[in-house]
């Protein structure tokens, strides 16, 4: 994945899906009820408070979704940082039909731009380090596609999407085949060239096993402290990536990146980001 624009047909669906939730089969009946055909507005979508946006061409085609001829001018695209009052898009045309789309195209704006603006935090505590941020599959079920693209315009790096972009050997799976050796030797006789396959190690005698056995791409340095995290970074010396995880929090990841790692991976980015606040100003 790249932070470029998703393609209309993919995200098209979940916001279909979207609409149809929140409109059901009655519609909007509060706006058919209190807005007279016919009528006219413009509206604003505005930030009410700092940030980077992300799900912006999400709340456009949710507008659009609900009427076609609505005039859709998006001032910050996704991946802009904004300021309190500053406004992302200006939406004219018929009021019912702004009302009408106005939760949906919120929630996935404020949803998205939240995933962004934590991983914008992030990334900017490995200011001076060569790690980068990425995100993990803990995601929202159905909105994974959008959530990490929303990591990419915060800044952060795509992990693997699904379990079929590549091998990562956890402890269950190590566990299950009877070993750090035997997992390899699996993994490495089913991996095409090009597939990379990642070991995940709990300890530096891990490390050490790993590294005799060999087959693997990527080592994930699981829950373990900086000082085992540098001195793991030390003993891998360039021969595989070294991808940090567990227990990232904010006041860690500088830190973190001081040791040397290639990689931060952070779950909170998708499961845990606040939203950020925007609003619908008529």
């Amino acid at each position: 994945m790249s932070a470029a624009s998703l393609p209309d047909f993919l995200i098209e669906p979940l916001v279909r899906a979207a609409l149809i939730e929140d409109l059901g089969p009655a519609g909007d009946v509060t706006t058919r009820a209190t807005i007279p055909a016919g009528l006219r507005y413009s509206a604003r979508l505005n930030a009410r408070a700092p940030g980077v946006v992300s799900g912006v061409t999400l709340a456009a085609m949710a507008f659009r979704m609900v009427d076609p001829l609505l005039k859709i001018t998006i001032l910050r695209p996704d991946g802009s940082t904004v300021g309190a009052g500053d406004m992302v898009m200006q939406i004219d045309g018929p009021a019912a039909a702004i009302l009408m789309a106005e939760r949906v195209a919120l929630n996935f704006a404020g949803r998205l731009s939240g995933v962004a603006t934590l991983t914008s935090a992030f990334v900017a505590q490995t200011k001076g380090h060569r790690a980068r941020i990425t995100c993990t599959r803990k995601t929202t079920p159905g909105l994974r596609l959008v959530e990490k693209q929303a990591v990419l315009h915060g800044g952060g790096s795509a992990h693997r999407f699904g379990l079929g972009d590549a091998m990562l050997i956890k402890d269950n799976h190590i566990a299950a085949a009877g070993g750090i050796g035997p997992a390899l030797t699996g993994a490495r006789a089913q991996a095409s060239h090009m597939l990379r396959i990642e070991i995940e190690v709990d300890t530096l005698a891990q490390l050490d096993e790993v590294l005799a056995t060999g087959g693997a791409d990527v080592v994930l340095l699981d829950n373990m402290d900086s000082r085992a995290l540098r001195r793991a970074v030390e003993t891998v010396d360039g021969r595989l990536i070294c991808e940090a995880s567990g227990n990232m929090t904010l006041a860690r990841i500088a830190e973190v990146a001081a040791t040397g790692v290639d990689f931060i991976s952070v779950g909170a980015l998708t499961h845990s980001a606040p939203v950020l606040d925007l609003g619908l100003d008529f």
